[in-house]
């Protein structure tokens, strides 16, 4: 609505002209008649605005409570409203105001990367850590961020692409940074207050940032099954302490027979009733270490289904402690007085195997080989969580350099050295890894200086690592003008694809779209030795081309006899990339 006078003798509706009598009945009507009125659907926060500025008794409705202002902010952002507690006593124009500015300034930042990252020489690292750090100088709540991000990315599919490509990139970004300073704060707890559970979720949100995954829809999944328990335990024994137990109570059962009761119902509920089990034929699978696949999939690995094993026992009273067994996580149960060092004081449960019960010697079978003491030690939450981020770690470097194995190996890196910074061997593989994707020059440098000062005897491969990234450094400040290429040109002749096209690459499987190419290899020998281009048909003799990956980085793939195929068109439009 718009005033239609300076004195605002009456203003223009959203169905033609008020009149000066009709304005005056509408003033003259109940405060919350009139909030009722101006909280009517089809009115937005423009029609509002104009209203309040008619006169001061429509300005005073609706500013004055709060209601309508509180009712145009839930209907614009429906999935903030988890956010406010019912009945909250709240400015709701300011956040109005706030959020609208807010969801502006993101749209800008988001609208900017694409320029940014094609102006400057790709290092798609520094412009989204650059975006992130524009973000955070907002100084506004997450969730606005979040919701303004997740708006772009829920618009129409077929619209607005390469926006919603950055908007989740740095969704994506956003969310992990976040879940590194909750996992900072989790690892300053002392050791007693640290929950094996909250630490997978948190390596489980780290890895899955736009799924999802929380502490409290884990934990309530988690009651559902203790409840399933409980009645089975019921049905043995109605008398049982464990039945009394309420969510969030610290209870240990101290009676022997009592906790056989306990671990008995819950290997009937957990493997007879819902039919959970060690996923055998898909082990490296990194899906069986997040544990809301975990619970989604009713299947997992050694570790995960032990934090689940273990997580349900002690809410029913059962204390029992991880055991970083090799090659296969155990539980250890005491069956004599607690404290004791004796490993034969033990019972070891294979969450894996069912909830098999075994004996020490009985442990050694499993893995077909003997072992000290120390292996059947309990060990702490830090180092469960550093097991659990060392399995992804593996099954990112066994993959086969695809999209996929490069974020999950960039992402357990990263939560590797948030627990344990200072470990040179996994210090020296994020640079190295950083390096070869082409992100991130700065932050490869830091890596580098910090494995010097740890362990000078690394001064060859950090040597190595430091010139080249300078060198990296140095031609994005003084970048060479680039080379005019002519596909009619006499030695660009057996070049097949133009820059633009939309590629998939044969042999790695990855997305990508060309930017640039060569006639012939133009990386240097170690380059071409390392990725054994010695072994296409062609070698080094042929077109190569730079391409821009899904996952953000740029590659340089060999046209030879793996070459890269087109996408059809419909992919591009049906905004599944």
């Amino acid at each position: 609505m718009a005033t239609s006078g300076a004195g605002g003798e009456g203003y223009s509706g959203l169905n033609g002209i008020v009149s000066e009598t009709e304005h005056k009945i509408m003033t003259d009507l109940p405060a919350e008649l009139l909030e009722y009125i101006l909280c009517f659907p089809v009115l937005k926060h423009v029609d509002i605005c104009n209203v309040s500025c008619s006169c001061k008794r429509l300005h005073d409705v609706c500013h004055g409570r709060g209601k309508v202002w509180g009712h145009q902010y839930k209907l614009r952002w429906p999935r903030l409203q988890k956010h406010y507690r019912q009945n909250e006593c709240c400015d709701w124009l300011k956040e109005y105001r706030t959020r609208h500015t807010v969801g502006l300034q993101i749209r800008r930042t988001v609208v900017s990367i694409s320029k940014r990252f094609f102006t400057e020489v790709p290092c798609v690292g520094q412009v989204l850590g650059d975006s992130f750090a524009e973000i955070e100088s907002l100084g506004a709540p997450e969730h606005f961020c979040e919701d303004e991000l997740l708006s772009i990315l829920n618009s129409d599919r077929r619209k607005s692409l390469t926006l919603k490509y950055y908007a989740k990139k740095i969704l994506y970004f956003l969310r992990q940074q976040n879940i590194l300073r909750s996992l900072k704060m989790f690892l300053e707890q002392p050791a007693e207050q640290q929950s094996a559970l909250e630490g997978a979720v948190l390596v489980d949100q780290y890895c899955n940032p736009l799924a999802d995954v929380s502490l409290d829809g884990i934990s309530s999944q988690l009651e559902e099954i203790t409840d399933k328990v409980k009645k089975m335990l019921r049905m043995k024994n109605s008398s049982h302490p464990s039945l009394r137990v309420t969510q969030g109570d610290c209870f240990a059962v101290e009676d022997f027979e009592l906790e056989r009761q306990v671990v008995v119902a819950l290997n009937a509920v957990l493997y007879e009733q819902l039919q959970y089990k060690g996923n055998e034929c898909d082990y490296y699978n990194p899906l069986n270490s997040y544990i809301h696949q975990v619970l989604l999939r009713r299947t997992g690995i050694p570790i995960s289904l032990s934090v689940l094993y273990m997580t349900l026992a002690r809410k029913l009273g059962v204390q029992l402690e991880p055991v970083n067994f090799p090659n296969h996580f155990l539980l250890r149960w005491c069956q004599h007085q607690r404290g004791s060092g004796d490993i034969y004081d033990f019972v070891y449960i294979d969450a894996f195997g069912k909830g098999k019960q075994l004996t020490a010697k009985e442990c050694e079978y499993l893995i077909g080989h003997q072992v000290t003491a120390d292996y059947y030690s309990a060990i702490s939450t830090t180092e469960v969580l550093l097991r659990m981020v060392g399995n992804l770690l593996n099954i990112g470097k066994r993959g086969e350099g695809n999209e996929k194995s490069y974020q999950l190996l960039r992402d357990s890196l990263d939560l590797y050295l948030t627990i344990n910074p200072d470990n040179v061997q996994y210090l020296l593989l994020q640079a190295r890894l950083y390096f070869h994707l082409g992100i991130w020059p700065e932050k490869v440098l830091d890596i580098l200086q910090h494995i010097q000062a740890l362990d000078p005897s690394q001064h060859g491969a950090v040597g190595y690592l430091v010139q080249h990234t300078l060198e990296h450094i140095q031609h994005k400040k003084h970048p060479v003008e680039p080379e005019v290429k002519r596909r009619s040109a006499p030695e660009h002749v057996e070049v097949q694809y133009s820059v633009g096209l939309i590629m998939k690459h044969k042999r790695s499987g990855y997305n990508c779209v060309i930017y640039g190419w060569d006639p012939k290899c133009t990386m240097s020998q170690e380059w071409i030795t390392t990725m054994r281009v010695h072994q296409l048909s062609s070698g080094a003799n042929q077109p190569f081309y730079n391409v821009l990956v899904q996952d953000g980085t740029c590659r340089y793939a060999a046209q030879g006899t793996s070459p890269l195929d087109t996408l059809t068109y419909i992919l591009i439009v049906s905004g599944q990339w």
